[in-house]
């Protein structure tokens, strides 16, 4: 009996430890993938299936999907936050890159103006 409660123990260890999410460089990613929590978060959101996700993502299984929307229903506060701060700092981001190119930009739609046949 003891042996057995060993065994079911350490099987339980293993079960426990998976990690589906890991942040590296500021950035939570699924197991050893690129690809990004916040992928799948967005897809969550917009009800899309762990099956699909898998679809969309062929390098997931369906345990890392169902695993990754754990953590996330586990984390909820943080990673709404952690998202949140994303889009602000694109948003930055956007701005400046629109300041920094005005006169490219500007140049482009004179272009595109320029190309447009006349209804």
């Amino acid at each position: 009996m003891e042996r057995l409660v060993r065994v079911t123990m350490d099987l339980l260890e293993i079960v426990v430890s998976k990690e589906y999410v890991k942040k590296a460089e500021g950035v939570y990613r699924i197991g050893e993938t690129r690809i990004s929590l916040d992928s799948l978060v967005y897809l969550f959101h917009e009800g899309v299936s762990a099956e699909s996700m898998v679809d969309s993502y062929p390098a997931l299984t369906l345990e890392q999907v169902h695993g990754a929307l754990a953590f996330y229903l586990g984390n909820q506060k943080e990673i709404d936050g952690y998202l949140a701060d994303g889009k602000r700092a694109a948003s930055v981001q956007q701005e400046q890159s629109r300041q920094t190119n005005a006169e490219w930009i500007a140049k482009l739609q004179r272009a595109r103006d320029a190309s447009q046949i006349p209804g």
